[in-house]
């Protein structure tokens, strides 16, 4: 399930996506 949202996550919105990987790697852990 983990592997599915972070593809899915990238379709959506490359943008957005770039501003929260920096965010989601800090959540993530």
């Amino acid at each position: 399930m983990g592997s599915v949202i972070k593809w899915r996550r990238k379709k959506i919105r490359k943008h957005k996506y770039k501003k929260l990987r920096k965010r989601m790697r800090h959540q993530r852990k």
